[in-house]
């Protein structure tokens, strides 16, 4: 088996997918908007493209002809995916599910409207004078977000009638893709929040990793750990969630469906149809096989006999501090390195912004250690590596 995979988006997430189907005999093709992203420095080809241009997308699968299309970003014409599909290409995990689910609102709407699951109460606003009068109605505090963004980018909190315009501007500055939307969510004030990776297989049942606990800020993760705190009732509910949604969905690879646990109650927030960022804490063996492993085999085929907690294990985000566009170099490498049952990833990213994710450290313990203990130990590893 060797199938010639294009990867569209290649950032970290994407370079880890690389690497991981490399290892299974793959060939990728590395897709982005900017020359020397990550997966580009280990793919056996590249191209670099606006993906938000349906024709030149057309021209590079073409030229290509990929077997398997993977979307990493929200930023690609995905009404295209349905035409490959018909010209016998794999898109993953599927052109419906890679529609919905770059669309905040399609997936919002399908989860409460379609499949009647609990969410936070939202409204949509095209105009200012819209997004008023949404925010009037969820009332405060509420989260807005641009319909189409990664990473955070474009998501506030809006505590006061002071805040308003101010998110909107942020929200449509920061929002990726052509479609000039907000979604109004009732702010949830929930215990915490999990991420619950699911794999849908080909020849087998849906799987569950053990939940992934998660902080974040501005909007974008800073740590995460597994296993989460999480009651069984509570697990079994986000199961039954997650597994309703990539139903309705169809297709095969890993999701990153998110979740807020408030009073014992489970609401459905987010789902990527891809490797999670939050789900980097994998790549410390917490489990069977990495998230991007199992991406691959599930994209692929290939049998996944079971996913099992192996370790105890959180990451820690590494910050730049500064706007570059010089390549950046590191320092505090030995001193990170230093620490037992740690390691971390620098991407590789050609260029810095104020708080870009620029890498991650990891750190791992046996199965049964308080997820506090690694948790501390992965954010000291961070501290000791500065972006310069």
């Amino acid at each position: 088996m060797r199938k010639k995979i294009m990867l569209l988006g290649s950032g970290e997430l994407g370079k880890e997918f690389t690497i991981a189907a490399q290892r299974i005999g793959q060939y990728i093709i590395a897709v982005d908007s900017y020359p020397g992203a990550p997966a580009m420095q280990v793919a056996h080809e590249f191209e670099v493209i606006d993906m938000l241009n349906g024709e030149l997308l057309d021209k590079i699968v073409a030229k290509h002809k990929p077997d398997i299309i993977v979307p990493e970003i929200e930023a690609i014409r995905t009404e295209r995916f349905y035409d490959y599909e018909k010209q016998g290409i794999q898109v993953v995990p599927s052109a419906r599910a890679a529609n919905f689910t770059m669309d905040r609102k399609a997936i919002r709407d399908l989860a409460a409207k379609e499949l009647g699951l609990k969410t936070a109460a939202y409204r949509y606003a095209t105009t200012l004078e819209e997004f008023r009068d949404a925010v009037k109605v969820i009332g405060l505090p509420c989260v807005v977000k641009p319909l189409m963004s990664s990473s955070g980018k474009g998501q506030s909190t809006v505590k006061t009638e002071s805040d308003i315009d101010k998110a909107w501007g942020y929200a449509f500055e920061k929002g990726r893709g052509d479609k000039n939307e907000v979604i109004v969510e009732e702010f949830i004030p929930f215990d915490s929040e999990i991420t619950l990776l699911t794999v849908t297989q080909k020849n087998g049942p849906a799987l569950f990793c053990p939940p992934i606990g998660h902080r974040q800020e501005r909007g974008d993760y800073m740590e995460s750990w597994q296993p989460a705190a999480i009651s069984d009732y509570q697990l079994n509910e986000a199961k039954k969630i997650a597994g309703a949604v990539t139903r309705s969905l169809n297709g095969y690879g890993i999701w990153g469906v998110e979740f807020f646990l408030a009073k014992g109650t489970v609401y459905f927030s987010e789902l990527s149809p891809r490797p999670h960022d939050t789900g980097m804490v994998t790549l410390a063996g917490s489990q069977t096989f990495s998230e991007f492993e199992l991406h691959a085999r599930a994209i692929l085929g290939l049998p996944i006999p079971e996913i099992k907690l192996e370790r105890a294990a959180a990451s820690a985000v590494i910050l730049a501090k500064t706007d570059s566009q010089n390549y950046p170099k590191y320092t505090g490498l030995e001193k990170a390195a230093a620490f037992p049952q740690t390691n971390f990833r620098i991407f590789g990213k050609p260029f810095t912004r104020v708080n870009r994710r620029m890498g991650v450290a990891l750190a791992y313990a046996p199965v049964g250690t308080s997820t506090d203990i690694v948790r501390k130990v992965a954010k000291e590893v961070a501290d000791c590596i500065e972006v310069v």
